[in-house]
């Protein structure tokens, strides 16, 4: 698994990964005030976020991209665990909104349903693909007469 992967850039990642950053940070910003929609719906789109900044740099397959997303979720989660037990505090505001200061299983279900959702994505793509015609066969042709 470790060997099928390899650096590039993919510059259609980078659009998907820019375009979710803005609207987690409309979430975190704009929808402060919108409870469970912020925090629940930004996990799961933190995960997914995640996956296409990897997809962005690392040529994978899917499921290792996205376990390594959902990972650095649980990785997070694991933090706010551990920092709430020890009674460590994050001072900087922009970053203790990023990485949370609470941890909540909720939120290891929010990643959950973000690794599934980039799995269906990602499966539905690939279907679609599938599914296409060759390019020989989408070429525009003149009838004949």
């Amino acid at each position: 698994m470790i060997r099928a992967m390899r650096w590039r850039f993919d510059p259609l990642s980078l659009v998907w990964a820019l375009a979710l950053f803005v609207v987690l940070v409309l979430l975190a910003t704009v929808g402060a005030r919108w409870g469970w929609l912020r925090s629940f719906f930004g996990d799961v789109l933190a995960v997914v976020w995640v996956y296409f900044v990897f997809r962005t740099f690392i040529a994978a397959r899917v499921l290792p991209l996205a376990l390594a997303a959902f990972g650095v979720g649980l990785a997070v989660e694991l933090g706010q665990y551990l920092a709430s037990n020890w009674h460590l505090h994050i001072a900087n505001r922009a970053l203790r909104i990023v990485l949370g200061s609470t941890a909540d299983w909720w939120d290891v279900l929010a990643y959950a349903i973000g690794f599934a959702a980039v799995l269906a994505a990602e499966a539905l793509r690939a279907g679609l693909r599938a599914a296409r015609p060759p390019a020989s066969a989408r070429r525009w042709s003149m009838p004949v007469r």
